[in-house]
């Protein structure tokens, strides 16, 4: 089946890449937008993961420092998450100094803010924030979402479900103080209370989220590939997967097969346990046809050594966009 990647990859800006960990991915990620660059368009890749290992496929250190420049028109970038908890908590700290005309934090609130950037979900509203940071700014013709595994990128998708809702509870609660305040104000005779600082700040918040929202969920925008494998138990997960995503309005645009195991090797000496793995592929690869038919974009083999440099990038971008559209 030849591929009918590039021509879907091509209509969509925001290109997501999701699946089970260890099925591809980064590398697939990375491919694609290796392929894109040479087509003379700017492109981001970038990882959500916190395990991230664009550093080790493009052989390169960027962890943690913005977007860095990989060939002509190829820039990548990890988010490194704890730095973006510290800028966190020093606006916190300067919010509440100027707030409250504080010289230092007190002790009290600062055990608070050490406290709060510990949880566990600290870290999610972090990388979440980044990447509305990274999507709105609009530097670059496509991003290229390397995201965490399936049940993480579920969560990390819902985030702006979750933030938009608490969002509307506060700011409706507080348009309701305000309104209160503005009341006792005229009974007093008293000049109107200043512009409410929170109340910017919420609707400033809501704002960024929502935009990060819209293009996430946008079909004519945004493009999802799960990326499987000719596995039993990938499958039945997969398709479990892509009724969540669903659920959240997520655009999928398909499906990429990787490590497929060429047939041609059946006519060769080889051994058993290969000769074995092609003919339990096959099954499933009946499967995949069944169960996902037309949805399947492209069909990967496996490669003979692992996808790192990008002599290796090249090659697996040729793979699957071998129709050159």
């Amino acid at each position: 089946m030849p591929s009918q990647l590039g021509s879907i990859v091509s209509k969509y800006p925001y290109i997501m890449f999701g699946g089970k960990g260890g099925l591809g991915k980064t590398t697939f990620s990375a491919a694609t937008a290796y392929w894109l660059a040479e087509q003379g368009k700017k492109v981001l890749v970038f990882s959500v993961d916190p395990q991230a290992s664009l550093s080790d496929i493009f052989q390169q250190d960027i962890f943690g420092k913005g977007p860095v420049k990989i060939k002509e028109n190829l820039f990548a970038q990890e988010i490194d998450a704890d730095t973006h908890i510290k800028a966190y908590q020093g606006e916190i700290r300067q919010k509440i100094l100027d707030m409250y005309g504080f010289d230092e934090v007190p002790d009290e609130i600062e055990q608070y803010i050490q406290a709060a950037s510990a949880e566990p979900a600290m870290e999610e509203s972090a990388i979440f924030d980044a990447v509305v940071d990274i999507v709105v700014e609009g530097s670059y013709d496509y991003y290229i979402y390397d995201l965490v595994p399936l049940g993480h990128a579920l969560y990390y998708l819902s985030m702006a479900k979750v933030y938009d809702e608490w969002i509307n509870r506060i700011t409706k609660l507080r348009e309701e103080m305000r309104e209160y305040e503005e009341m006792v104000s005229r009974l007093r005779s008293e000049k109107n209370t200043e512009e409410d600082a929170i109340l910017t700040e919420l609707s400033y918040i809501k704002g960024r989220i929502n935009q990060s929202s819209r293009i996430l969920t946008d079909k004519e925008k945004t493009a999802f590939f799960f990326v499987v494998v000719p596995e039993e138990m990938i499958i039945l997960d997969t398709q479990k997967a892509a009724k969540l995503f669903a659920a959240f309005d997520v655009p999928i645009a398909g499906y990429v097969v990787n490590r497929v195991v060429p047939r041609e090797l059946l006519a060769q000496e080889i051994p058993a346990y290969l000769r074995n793995r092609i003919e339990m592929q096959d099954r499933y690869l009946a499967q995949i046809n069944t169960d996902l038919g037309a949805q399947v974009r492209a069909f990967v083999p496996e490669l003979e050594r692992d996808v790192t440099g990008l002599a290796m990038i090249e090659k697996l971008a040729r793979i699957m966009y071998a129709d050159g559209k």
